[in-house]
């Protein structure tokens, strides 16, 4: 175009380019001035309604008369294209100074005053610009700076208004309602200041990453490094006014230009209003949950693979105290409703999504990760695996590492080498052991006595895969607390367990396969240091946290009990059981209030598990529990036959139900269920003498009998 006359511009010489357009110098052959021309992209306006709302913005825009705003003289349309004439600055843009450095503080108070006076001029005219930031700054010859791209703004009905459309915008500079399509006003042209002021100071942005979805995780999720930290000797209050433009919640922030500019100008009288541990919100715990990788397989027979992959990961991630995981029952419970990403999040409560899919072909196998904000559905991260089979536990190590990057998680050195993974002897007993953690969940007899030979021939493939050998524990514990406390199975579950502490002294699941074990041969100091050690390592690990609170209770220690149950609780927050045995345990304190509050948890947690799993027996059991707890007696007799008629050969929930008769005063129904269970299986002696739900019936005859006999 250059050389060419567009209506009364002489097109001289190009100027730069951006997301909406390109810049020309030209010269008005009318009134003798160079001006800047900014074309639009024809592909910009193609929709009738935004192009016509587009023109009435940009006039309104240009209607704005400000010396810190460029001057937009108008808008024309020559032959289908669309462009602005506006005032030509000389000079360079903020962007291209701070390419050699930040400026100094009182540079950049300057400045930033500058830009609030444009801004709030503005505002008063109902117009958010909607993309400020340092390359949309011009520092003009006389150090003055002016807002660039008025022209693109959206005007609102005024200037308290909201308007509905959002998306305009640089990433790294837009706010996090922006970034979730909200509805946004001039607070969101205050956030974006309030990066530009950060920036300048700094000389770095406050929000970075390796790619737009890291940036964007860290807008809506994380607060960025404190200014006086990163600014040697900053003037006082500055940093006090950089936290509040760039506060997550819009009604956190400055309400408007005015009442930014009275801080700016007094920045002193801000730092001694603020209070002492004024430093902007507390940074939230990352949170992730591990979806059930997809099988790609030719023969789409990977399931069990996919999962325990998933699972796997899960327990990498579960040792760090920095990461928030969500249960995988929570997650498997959501694989039978597809939903998007975004829906997950709000299910599970959680801010990052790993989904994935897995080919496995003969020795080979591809497999597929990206991490994923909730939010935004950016992706964080993404990465492809072309490796042989017997690399999984390494192509594990480092999907965790990486989130671990994503997700900017702190690793002391334990949790360093808690993610270093062996190498593989045998990969099908890998398979067995994968196999056999799918079906060891569904805890039925059936599926326990096949998990059981699964881990048994993983364990014949490698003699030294510990991860079976504590599977092959686990599956003997529970068969004997459940399943007709053969003495056979007890010594089993010792012997695996110390076989797998032998070849695993530091993984987890070894310790906390061994402290159950023990624990039901009433060996508790040895059951609590165990346990105790499977904490250490693995502070979210579920199962040691559960059976710790187990023997505490019957150890009587209600105080103990209660801190491990709230440190599950903070672990996994929609779990049910935990806060039932909170406010168990809390009863036994005599601290009604705060078991009331515990119980009213677990229904809440019940009922949105039975929304997403709604045949699962033991939470309704749990269900029925609580309602006895919050007085709802005639609700919890219909839970618990429901749950009974769930699982009718169930030891633990018709034992469960002997408690519920129990409470509730029906003692011939109770004493029916407990000889019941007791029939099916049930053998924990030691934890139903102390279980406080059987105190209404420990006085009679028939108790004494069932427990002499």
């Amino acid at each position: 175009m250059i050389g060419q006359t567009i209506s009364h511009y002489e097109i001289l010489t190009r100027l730069g380019e951006g997301g909406m357009g390109i810049v020309y110098k030209a010269r008005d052959l009318r009134l003798g001035r160079n001006v800047a021309l900014k074309f639009l992209r024809p592909d910009a306006l193609r929709n009738e309604q935004r192009r016509a709302r587009f023109l009435r913005e940009a006039r309104a825009a240009a209607s704005l008369d400000h010396p810190n705003i460029c001057t937009v003289h108008g808008i024309e349309e020559v032959d289908e294209q669309i462009f602005l004439a506006m005032a030509l600055v000389e000079g360079m843009s903020l962007e291209q100074r701070l390419r050699t450095g930040p400026l100094e503080p009182a540079e950049a108070v300057r400045t930033a005053t500058q830009v609030a006076l444009g801004l709030r001029a503005a505002h008063e005219h109902g117009i958010v610009h909607r993309d400020i930031k340092s390359s949309n700054i011009m520092l003009t010859r006389n150090s003055e700076a002016k807002i660039m791209d008025f022209g693109l703004a959206r005007v609102i009905e005024g200037p308290d208004a909201a308007t509905t459309t959002a998306g305009i915008g640089t990433p790294a500079y837009m706010s996090p309602e922006q970034i979730r399509n909200e509805s946004v006003d001039q607070r969101t042209d205050l956030w974006s200041w309030g990066v530009v002021f950060y920036e300048m100071l700094a000389g770095r942005l406050p929000f970075s990453g390796e790619n737009i979805g890291a940036v964007v995780y860290s807008i809506v999720h994380e607060d960025p490094e404190p200014l006086d930290q990163v600014v040697p000797d900053l003037p006082p209050g500055l940093a006090v006014i950089a936290n509040r433009a760039l506060a997550k919640r819009p009604e956190d922030r400055y309400p408007d230009g005015a009442t930014l500019l009275a801080d700016l100008r007094t920045p002193e009288r801000v730092c001694r209003e603020a209070p002492a541990a004024d430093t902007g919100p507390a940074k939230r715990q990352p949170s992730i949950a591990v979806l059930r990788f997809a099988d790609i397989s030719p023969s789409h027979d990977q399931g069990y693979f996919c999962e325990g992959l998933a699972e796997e990961i899960v327990n990498d991630l579960a040792h760090l105290e920095g990461l928030r995981v969500a249960s995988r029952t929570s997650v498997l419970a959501l694989e039978d409703e597809p939903e998007d990403i975004g829906a997950i999040g709000r299910r599970l409560a959680v801010e990052t999504v790993l989904e994935g899919s897995v080919r496995k072909s003969g020795e080979r196998l591809r497999i597929t990760a990206q991490l994923i904000d909730v939010t935004t559905g950016f992706h964080l991260w993404s990465e492809q695996y072309d490796r042989r089979l017997e690399d999984v536990l390494v192509i594990q190590e480092e999907i965790a590492r990486r989130i671990v990057d994503a997700l900017k998680v702190k690793l002391s050195n334990r949790e360093e080498k808690s993610l270093e993974k062996p190498g593989m002897r045998d990969i099908q007993a890998y398979d067995l052991y994968l196999r056999g953690r799918q079906i060891f969940y569904r805890t039925k007899r059936a599926n326990l006595d096949l998990a059981l030979q699964l881990f048994t021939e993983a364990t014949q493939k490698d003699p030294t895969f510990a991860p079976a050998l504590a599977g092959m524990a686990d599956c003997h514990s529970y068969r004997f607390m459940y399943f007709g406390g053969n003495e056979s199975d007890l010594r089993r579950a010792l012997e695996a367990s110390a076989r797998a502490l032998e070849l695993s002294p530091d993984r987890a699941e070894a310790h906390a396969a061994r402290g159950l074990a023990v624990s039901l041969d009433k060996r508790y100091d040895e059951a609590e240091r165990e346990l105790e050690e499977a904490t250490r390592l693995n502070p979210g690990l579920y199962e040691a946290l559960y059976a710790f609170g187990q023997v505490r209770l019957v150890q009587g220690r209600f105080q103990e009990a209660a801190e491990l149950y709230e440190r599950l609780l903070r672990n996994y927050p929609l779990d049910h059981q935990a806060p039932a045995m909170l406010g168990m345990v809390f009863r036994e304190l005599g601290r009604p209030d705060e078991a009331h509050a515990a119980h009213v948890r677990s229904l809440e947690n019940v009922e949105r598990h039975l929304q997403l799993i709604p045949d699962d027996a033991r939470a309704t059991y749990v269900g029925a529990q609580e309602l006895v707890e919050l007085g709802r007696n005639e609700e919890a007799l219909a839970w618990g036959r429901r749950a009974q008629t769930m699982a009718p050969d169930d030891a633990s929930i018709t034992y469960g139900l002997a408690c519920l008769y129990s409470r509730l005063g029906k003692s011939d129904e109770s004493f029916h269920c407990l000889e019941a269970a007791i029939r099916a299986g049930f053998a924990y002696r030691e934890w139903a003498e102390k279980d406080p739900d059987l105190d209404a019936i420990r006085d009679d005859p028939r108790y004494r009998a069932i427990f002499e006999r």
